[in-house]
């Protein structure tokens, strides 16, 4: 199967629900789910990082991916992690955003890559 259709289904799955939940039940979210948010972001950031790295080093295409995830993605999900409750009602309203956002590209990716398939 091609890697971008599995990272498009995992965010449908998994990323979307997520962020929705999260900006829908702002303050009433579990004290749980901060937690996950806050070590998310972390490793979103690393890893982005690094693939932003490699991306660069080697000259390939595609960096944008990485720059949205280390400076909007991440940034955001630590932020709410961290201040929990305390966040502020805009961080909710860009975790829908994203939330939403991802949702669009991610199934448009899809329609786009089941288009292109040949079937014999």
């Amino acid at each position: 199967m091609d890697p971008h259709i599995v990272v498009a289904i995992f965010h449908i799955l998994f990323v979307v629900p997520l962020f929705l939940v999260v900006g829908f039940l702002r303050a009433n979210t579990p004290d749980w789910v901060y937690w996950v948010l806050l070590i998310l972001g972390l490793f979103i950031a690393v890893y982005h990082l690094y693939k932003l790295f490699l991306r660069y080093t080697h000259k390939t295409g595609g960096q944008w991916v990485n720059l949205i995830h280390v400076l909007f993605v991440a940034p955001l999900l630590v932020y709410i992690g961290y201040n929990k409750k305390e966040s502020l009602r805009a961080s909710y309203e860009l975790l829908l955003l994203g939330g939403f956002g991802a949702l669009g590209y991610h199934v448009l990716s899809i329609a786009r890559s089941v288009d292109t398939i040949k079937v014999d």
